[in-house]
C-alpha cells in the first residue's frame, strides 16, 4: 500500500512528502506531453516505467480494509417512508497521532457518533465548495477573454429536485 500522504519520500536526494512527489511527477509528465488531459493511472504507469516511482509493497489487510470501507460507504437502505439513506457512517478520529476511520450503522450508532459523522461530512462539503469557488475565480481571472464561469452555491432547488425524483 502507498505510504501515508504525510510520509516522507527520498526523491532526487531531497526529502519530499509523497503528495509532493506525485505532484512533481505529474508536472514533469505534463511538461513533456503538451499539457493534455490524462488519467493519473497513465502518469503512474509512465513514472513506474521510467523508474521514477517504485511500486509499493502492498499490505493485503490495508487493501481489504479499503475495499470494505468503499463497500460500507456504498450501502444504502430504504426507510418505511420510501427514503433511500446511507446506512453506514464514518468518523475520523486520531489516537496517539494515528488517524482511524470508525464506522457506525445508522439507527444503532450512538448519538455522538452520528452527530460527529454528519458534522464531518458537512465540513468536508464546505471545504470542497470553498475550494471550488476559489478555483473558478482563479480560472475566470486567467481567461478574461472567455465568458466567466458562474457557480451557483445555493443548492436548495437541486436538493428539492433530487428528493422529488
Amino acid at each position: 500500500m502507498l505510504c501515508d500522504v504525510m510520509a516522507l519520500t527520498n526523491f532526487g536526494g531531497c526529502q519530499m512528502r509523497q503528495s509532493e512527489v506525485f505532484q512533481r511527477l505529474w508536472r514533469e509528465f505534463e511538461d513533456t506531453h503538451d499539457h493534455q488531459a490524462i488519467s493519473a493511472r497513465e502518469v503512474v504507469d509512465w513514472a513506474v516505467r521510467n523508474r521514477a516511482l517504485p511500486l509499493p509493497q502492498i499490505d493485503p489487510h490495508d487493501v481489504l480494509a479499503s475495499q470494505m470501507s468503499r463497500a460500507l460507504r456504498a450501502e444504502y437502505a430504504i426507510d418505511a417512508r420510501g427514503r433511500r439513506y446511507r446506512l453506514n457512517h464514518a468518523i475520523r478520529i486520531t489516537r496517539n497521532g494515528v488517524q482511524y476511520t470508525m464506522w457506525g450503522i445508522l439507527g444503532y450508532a450512538d448519538y455522538d457518533h452520528m452527530k460527529r459523522a454528519f458534522m464531518q461530512r458537512r465540513e468536508q462539503i464546505v471545504r470542497d465548495l470553498t475550494q471550488l469557488q476559489v478555483d473558478v475565480e482563479v480560472y475566470n481571472g486567467m481567461k478574461p477573454e472567455q465568458p466567466p464561469i458562474q457557480l451557483q452555491l445555493d443548492f436548495t432547488d437541486d436538493i428539492a429536485q433530487h428528493r422529488a425524483a
